[in-house]
């Protein structure tokens, strides 16, 4: 299969999704118009309410939400089949991604910037409140874990890709400064200068490596999380303004540029699609994913079609820098299509790799040597790997994850590009880099999320903690959010973390939907329900199937193990608190559902 015509369809697609079903969920769902002052204006405070133009929010929003599941997921999920993931995401995105984005964040700004659980207290219950914080902060920190692990072994041993992201912090510092500062309300020329620099951090990064420098930015595994730990920390407290707002911006310019040169490559280098459209692992017995087809790839595949981290961003960082609410659409919607764009790309640039070379490297090698006669049976037999082992300069057999395939899969599309051949290595590297850069802007604008979710909590105890302009309240909550995730990397693995963040992601996506309902309901909408209603019911299913099959064949057989015996405990009581705390939430407000329109609530008095 070429490549060429499924990049146009999809683009297509999105396009008019964007235009006509969108368009009537603003008019005539959403109802969004700019009567009142948004909380950015209203509240502004300096620090976290400060009101920012639309494009700088977009830009913020897009890089914290794109993290690993665009770029991951998708190509793990290629074991079933070019076909599987590119219809979820399709129909994924548009239907379900794109709805609980907008939904959310409309909730949010229209309730102050305030949190899932504080809409969810207004909309369906003080009790659903309280059940929502608990598994948010769960699901939150397994999902911080399960991105920092991948940035983790990304930058691992990697100088050039250690200084390129470690660039881009002084880098934002200064745009920030620029921008909202020296020269207030400059965009265009903060966003040059941004640009130029982080072009110059991309290029002669290429030259750290070798160089007496190259051991300034050589770090190992745990040494990198440390490090992780301490940004997010910073990126926590520090104003919006000065690091974490302009280093997304920054982050997103790169991502869509980058994006935009693959879109582009793949058309002129029409590769073709080498995995079949199914393979026999749709039923199960993968070497990646040994689950069938249903549930595991709704759970495999997360931000490219739905992801419930989004609505964290969306009730999170994003509201409180709204200036209109008209700008909903284009940044919310915008970056989840955007996202779903990204996700087919990244399935496309893993499936042109022959399968046989695919699963070499997505394989440990003992594993590969036991399934190679399988694959063999299947018809798949050509292969290339040593070739480009020998064009990248480095062994690619035998790394699991996604992210090397994938890096590998870019590489190849640029390198083919007339011109720009003899350049696979460079393109490999950058491939790794881009690949770190894209998942860590999630990491900072979740770490301030969940400083937000947290002193929600603790305000209840003692006042003061719920006051996000408190400096020793930020202090305190920030150190709490980072130990804890950065915990789970120091002590983890891949193996151990992806697992739960996969079934957490979706649960929460489907919470969001259930909260996004009462949200319709109560504001009078009740006849448009189904445009939430729908996505919540299938990813309800699917992910609580997943949740239980999980338990079942992997958490629980692993605590009869004394080596897993912690893991496999910690995985099953965690799974088994989310499930519960999603069950209590989408049962009460169902009641609440069938008991007709509530009166229309707010948080604040006009």
């Amino acid at each position: 299969m070429n490549a060429m015509p499924f990049v146009l369809g999809a683009f297509a697609f999105f396009a008019l999704a964007y235009r006509f079903y969108y368009s009537f969920i603003t008019a005539k769902v959403l109802t969004l118009n700019d009567n009142e002052v948004a909380p950015s204006i209203r509240l502004f405070d300096k620090n976290n309410y400060y009101p920012m133009p639309k494009w700088i929010v977009f830009g913020h929003h897009f890089a914290a939400i794109a993290g690993a599941g665009p770029l991951v997921g998708p190509v793990l999920a290629a074991q079933f089949g070019f076909m599987p993931g590119f219809i979820w995401m399709l129909v994924g995105a548009v239907m379900a991604g794109g709805v609980h984005d907008m939904v959310i964040l409309t909730a949010s700004v229209r309730y102050d910037g305030k949190s899932l659980a504080e809409i969810a207290k207004a909309e369906i219950s003080s009790f659903s409140g309280t059940i929502t914080s608990v598994a948010v902060l769960i699901i939150l920190i397994i999902a911080l874990a399960g991105l920092g692990v991948v940035v983790i072994n990304a930058l691992a041993e990697s100088s050039w890709g250690t200084f390129t992201i470690a660039a881009t912090i002084p880098i934002a510092i200064f745009m920030g400064l620029w921008m909202f500062k020296f020269r207030k309300g400059r965009t265009v020329e903060g966003t040059v200068i941004g640009v130029i620099l982080l072009s110059l951090a991309v290029i002669y990064g290429k030259y750290i490596p070798g160089s007496p420098f190259e051991s300034w930015f050589t770090f190992d595994r745990k040494t990198l999380t440390i490090l992780l730990a301490g940004y997010g920390f910073f990126a926590s407290v520090l104003p919006v303004w000065l690091l974490l707002s302009p280093r997304d911006y920054l982050s997103s310019i790169m991502k869509l540029t980058v994006i935009l040169m693959l879109a582009v490559g793949i058309i002129i280098v029409s590769p073709q699609i080498h995995m079949p459209s199914f393979t026999p692992f749709i039923h199960g017995g993968g070497p990646i994913i040994p689950g069938t087809l249903f549930p595991y790839l709704f759970i495999t595949i997360a931000c490219g079609a739905i992801s419930g981290f989004h609505a964290l961003v969306s009730s999170g960082t994003t509201p409180k820098m709204i200036m209109k609410e008209t700008h909903i659409k284009q940044i919310a919607v915008g970056s989840m299509l955007a996202e779903g764009m990204v996700s087919i790309l990244a399935l496309i640039a893993a499936t042109s790799l022959f399968p046989l070379d695919y699963f070499q490297i997505n394989v440990s090698p003992e594993k590969f040597a036991h399934i190679l006669p399988q694959l063999k049976a299947l018809g798949f037999t050509q292969t290339n790997l040593i070739e480009l082992s020998s064009q990248v300069g480095e062994v690619i057999a035998g790394r699991p994850g996604g992210a090397v395939s994938l890096a590998v899969g870019m590489a190849q599309v640029f390198s083919s590009i007339p011109g720009l051949s003899g350049l696979m290595s460079y393109w490999y590297h950058f491939a790794i880099m881009f690949e770190a850069l894209f998942i860590l802007t999630t990491i900072d604008a979740g770490t301030r999320i969940a400083r937000f979710i947290l002193q929600e909590a603790l305000g209840k105890i003692y006042a003061p903690f719920g006051k996000t302009n408190w400096l020793f309240g930020n202090l305190v909550t920030s150190l709490l959010v980072v130990f804890a995730w950065g915990y789970f990397i120091y002590t983890g693995t891949v193996a151990t973390i992806w697992p739960m963040f996969g079934v957490a992601n979706q649960l929460l996506a489907t919470l969001a939907l259930a909260i996004g309902t009462s949200f319709l309901i109560n504001h009078g909408k009740r006849k448009y329900i189904w445009v939430t209603l729908i996505p919540m019911t299938f990813v309800g299913v699917t992910t609580v199937a997943g949740g239980v099959m999980n338990m079942v064949n992997i958490y629980i057989p692993q605590i009869s193990v004394p080596l897993t015996q912690v893991q496999g405990t910690i995985n099953t009581l965690l799974t088994t608190i989310i499930l519960i705390c999603v069950f209590l939430i989408i049962s009460e407000a169902a009641k609440q559902w069938f008991k007709g329109d509530k009166k229309l609530k707010r948080l604040y008095q006009k």
